[in-house]
């Protein structure tokens, strides 16, 4: 099965709701689509959305990286050599993660295919089905505790609460918030580096004096300020989640041998896909470090690889996989199963996807 032609295109597809973070507000899934086709007839799918504010990927970013410097290397290579392909991934351009992590996606849905396997069988097939939280934007106090009690009525049992923004008013919203779900729900926080680490500890400490049961923190500062995610970690009683600060397998060891963190949150995009992060979840497992298994604003494909991820891997405790469901709309043909918070692979061979639908394709289309 060796690499015939490396196609791309892109899709768009609406949200339900505008995603509001401290960092940016998107209406609507804008995502590179991969399609790896093989000289057997085989064909694997990957994705990638262009996430600048975090990942430093546009979308012309993510087109150059594969046309230029990642196809003309892949070409002719067989899937069976899979180390060399991955070597090859890794090492022909620098950073350009979310390039890395479509090209990366395609060629694990080759891979389970070549096998006749479901991807997440051949990582470690730990379980076939996970339960996901789901994303409230940051908004009013009003109007974050009306999203969470609709959440919670349509059977979500754990709440991601974006936050972040004015650091007083944070506290208002998960007041709101808490009052409107009552503490049969868990609820998590992302600050997506909104504050500075006293700023952090003086917020955080407010909340637990509030007994507002957060689970966990997510991000509280700038993803470079190692040093003041350490601080905020030494010093609230909340778990504190490394997620910007984490890129590569270097960055997630270096925060785990300093205990900068206690949780650290893998996303394909961050990591250049399903190769490196197998290898963070090895560290994890050596230090005792749960994880979870995020995504940017992503529709069916990619999140789809981050399930069988997921599923594959036991350090993998805590789930943030809510971008379809987040979508007016699916494009995507098979992949993962999304019925609200319950996530379900099938036993289809590699990711399962057999097609995308509305893809304008920007390269040679066979």
């Amino acid at each position: 099965m060796k690499i015939k032609d490396i196609q791309i295109g892109r899709i768009s597809v609406p949200l339900k709701t505008p995603f509001k973070t401290a960092l940016r507000t998107v209406n609507s899934v804008e995502d590179v689509i991969v399609k790896i086709v093989t000289d057997s007839g085989s064909v694997g799918y990957g994705e990638a959305p262009p996430t600048g504010v975090i990942t430093g990927d546009t979308t012309g970013a993510i087109i150059g990286a594969i046309e230029d410097h990642i196809k003309k290397l892949l070409i002719g290579k067989d899937i069976e050599n899979f180390e060399d392909i991955m070597i090859t991934l890794n090492n022909c351009v620098v950073k350009n993660t979310s390039a890395k992590a479509a090209v990366d996606i395609a060629l694990h849905d080759l891979y389970g295919q070549r096998y006749k396997a479901p991807l997440y069988k051949l990582l470690g097939g730990y379980r076939k089905e996970i339960e996901t939280d789901i994303t409230i934007s940051v908004n009013s106090p009003e109007e974050m505790a009306e999203d969470s009690l609709k959440a919670v009525k349509r059977g979500y049992d754990t709440l991601k609460i974006k936050v972040g923004v004015d650091s007083s008013m944070d506290i208002k919203r998960m007041k709101a918030i808490r009052e409107a779900v009552g503490y049969d729900v868990r609820i998590r926080i992302d600050a997506n580096q909104g504050w500075k680490p006293k700023e952090a500890v003086y917020t955080l400490r407010k909340m637990e004096d509030s007994g507002l049961q957060i689970e966990f923190v997510e991000q509280p500062v700038k993803a470079h300020d190692i040093e003041g995610l350490k601080f905020v970690t030494d010093n609230v009683s909340i778990p504190v989640m490394a997620d910007e600060s984490v890129f590569s397998p270097e960055d997630a060891l270096k925060i785990m041998q300093m205990r900068a963190a206690d949780l650290v949150n893998i996303k394909l995009m961050k990591t250049g896909g399903i190769y490196n992060a197998l290898k963070i979840c090895s560290m994890a497992e050596i230090y005792g470090v749960s994880c979870m298994i995020g995504c940017m604003l992503e529709a069916k494909v990619s999140v789809t690889a981050a399930v069988h991820l997921a599923a594959a891997k036991s350090i993998i405790t805590k789930i943030d996989l809510d971008g379809p469901v987040l979508c007016s709309e699916d494009p995507v043909e098979g992949g993962a199963i999304f019925n609200e918070r319950k996530i379900t692979l099938s036993d289809e061979y590699g990711l399962g996807i057999k097609n995308v639908n509305g893809i304008k394709w920007i390269n040679n289309h066979i």
